[in-house]
């Protein structure tokens, strides 16, 4: 198993190029399932969760390319659907759960294992299949697998209020609107720029949609969907990660492609810490104003607030601030397991359940750490940059499945970064 070895000290200074957006590429694979056109898809990231959904999508009968190294994903599926999604399968990623509406909707029945992922807290399918069932699907667990059909063989447009703002839910039901009969409304909808990536490539396929990125989505169904190319917006996760190098090393780095729109609630937390952040004709600048930055208090929440997938990088962050920062994590439980390998390099962390407490140290040592999930994974890693001596990230393959080449990008920008060959 590969390992990240990190070895700290010095200055970052150059220009970081930020992938297409994980999370957004994920969820627009499956509306290959919506149509028998080719959809294409460009600035994907090259990940191994994208691996793992092609693989997926290739098992219920789509046809999927990979095209320019990877950053471009052309797919089909107008031959024969299988309708059902395999455990095998779908239990390495929680993404996987995103074939559930379009199998639905276009062929009126599916049988979808429950999903995998990160060890990083519940995640309910429930918000999703009551949805579904609002939309007329008869849903049954057996076995571990969700068995749905359609009454009639067909959805119906329905008014959907969600529980919490869930990104899956609302579009896994967005999706299985579009082919419905009639008009669906999403109240409590999520409202995530990679939401509004999945509307807008839907448009572009003949869906009718609206509301996207407010609380109330509407979807007026249509007989079918055409085909379409497009761009994977820009990764807001990666571009929030790689804004905290310069900060935690030193230095000044140019994150190309990003912009406030996509972080800005993290940008003012970076800002109250005494972060420079200034938009350039080519993305985000980022350099610290002084010796070391000033302790702030983060709630993760949906957005437009504080991402959860940024509250490990922040931690790493804090553990070298001027003072003592509260995090308090309330979007998943189970998400503050990066914080104990913090504390094996030296930090002063005391967690109690869903707030963690952060004060500043001068330095942190380097160790060897572990990699619990994605986002803990490169949190070590930043830490790594300003601490003494040598950081061993084991178990990196979580951070395989988020960032494309994180070791060579860091690299680029004059980190001592290298990736160590498994035995």
């Amino acid at each position: 198993m590969d390992s990240i070895l990190v070895k700290g000290g010095g200055a970052v200074a150059g220009q970081i190029p930020i992938a297409g957006a994980k999370n957004a590429a994920l969820t627009l694979m499956p509306v290959t399932l919506l149509s028998d056109e080719p959809l294409t898809l460009t600035n994907t990231p090259r990940l191994s969760d994208i691996k793992t959904m092609t693989t997926l999508l290739e098992s219920l009968g789509a046809e999927v390319t990979s095209l320019q190294n990877g950053k471009v994903v052309a797919m089909s599926t107008h031959g024969a659907i299988n309708t059902t999604a395999h455990y095998d399968i779908v239990r390495k990623m929680r993404a996987s759960n995103l074939v559930l509406g379009p199998l639905l909707a276009r062929e009126g029945h599916a049988v979808v294992s429950l999903p995998g992922g990160c060890a990083i807290g519940a995640r309910p399918m429930d918000i999703h299949t009551d949805g579904l069932a609002k939309m007329g699907a008869q849903i049954d667990l057996k076995d571990g697998y969700l068995h749905a059909k359609a009454d009639g063989g067909k959805l119906k447009g329905a008014v959907i209020d969600f529980p919490f703002a869930s990104v899956g839910a609302t579009e896994n039901i967005m999706m299985a609107a579009t082919l419905a009969k009639g008009t669906t409304v999403i109240n409590n909808a999520a409202r995530e720029p990679e939401i509004v990536d999945l509307a807008t490539c839907l448009r572009s396929m003949g869906a009718y949609i609206d509301g996207d990125g407010t609380s109330t989505i509407t979807i007026e169904g249509v007989e079918r969907l055409g085909g379409a190319t497009h761009p994977v917006v820009t990764d807001r996760i990666e571009l929030g990660t790689y804004m905290l190098a310069p900060v935690i090393a030193g230095g000044e780095v140019e994150c190309l492609g990003g912009t406030l729109a996509l972080v800005g609630a993290f940008a003012e937390k970076l800002d109250a810490a005494g972060v420079n952040v200034s938009e350039t004709k080519n993305g985000l600048k980022v350099s610290l104003r002084g010796d070391r930055p000033k302790a702030v208090d983060v709630t993760t929440e949906p957005f437009p607030g504080f991402p959860t997938d940024l509250q490990a990088q922040m931690m790493a962050m804090l553990c070298f601030a001027d003072g003592t920062s509260v995090l308090e994590e309330k979007i998943f439980e189970n998400r503050f397991m990066h914080a104990p390998e913090l504390v094996r390099m030296g930090a002063n962390i005391d967690v109690q359940g869903g707030v963690a407490r952060v004060t500043g140290v001068d330095s942190l040592k380097g160790a060897p750490v572990m990699a619990t999930d994605l986002r803990a994974s490169v949190s070590l890693i930043l830490a790594g940059l300003a601490a003494q001596g040598e950081t061993l990230v084991n178990r990196v393959y979580h951070l395989d499945r988020g960032y494309e080449h994180v070791e060579e990008k860091l690299a680029a920008i004059g980190a001592n970064v290298q990736r160590v060959q498994g035995a």
